[in-house]
């Protein structure tokens, strides 16, 4: 018996004798020192005071999508493939086309319900016109569950203001600045 209280007392002895090194030791001033250091110091104010003050987005950020135009003619540059439609992941884009006087195919209706868009990006890629890209606007609420966008909102407008030039947008799904220079050759014959 007189073994066995030896043998706990001699186990217990470690772990209270750790306890009160940490707790009186070195330690908690260490702690303390640091804490009052960094309470007396000058910080930079890194708020951003957001209504008035935006953080700049990266090129790559996926926001709402915009429909762009041609630069030339300002026309819709969507041709009405239905790409976008048929890789959309969580279903949220539809168009409606049917064919024109001209026996052409004009796009009658395109919509995107941003209460079901996860942005992964996949239209703006697979879009073989670059008609569809993701834009800079980030500030998407609504009141309704279901938001639908139709055409008219996502295409871009001509700024009549600057003689009906269109700026060439930058962001994701765009062409880049260096995309003529990684265009390569492709063999003659398959």
């Amino acid at each position: 018996m007189n073994a066995k209280y030896k043998l706990i007392q001699s186990s217990e002895t470690p772990s209270l004798k750790r306890f009160i090194k940490r707790a009186f030791g070195l330690d908690l001033f260490k702690g303390l020192v640091i804490t009052l250091k960094e309470l007396f110091t000058p910080h930079r104010i890194v708020t951003i005071q957001y209504p008035l003050e935006k953080i700049p987005l990266s090129p790559r950020y996926r926001a709402v999508h915009k429909l762009m135009r041609l630069l030339e003619s300002g026309n819709e540059r969507c041709i009405g493939c239905g790409l976008c439609e048929k890789i959309c992941v969580s279903n949220c884009i539809k168009i409606e086309t049917k064919f024109g006087n001209d026996n052409r195919k004009q796009i009658s209706s395109y919509s995107i319900n941003f209460g079901r868009c996860i942005y992964c990006g996949l239209c703006a890629e697979v879009c073989p016109e670059l008609a569809i890209v993701h834009g800079d606007r980030y500030e998407n609420a609504s009141e309704q569950r279901a938001h639908f966008k139709l055409k008219n909102d996502l295409l871009t407008p001509i700024d009549f203001a600057l003689g009906g030039k269109i700026d060439e947008f930058s962001g994701y799904g765009s062409v880049s600045d260096n995309a003529d220079s990684n265009i390569k050759q492709t063999p003659l014959e398959y």
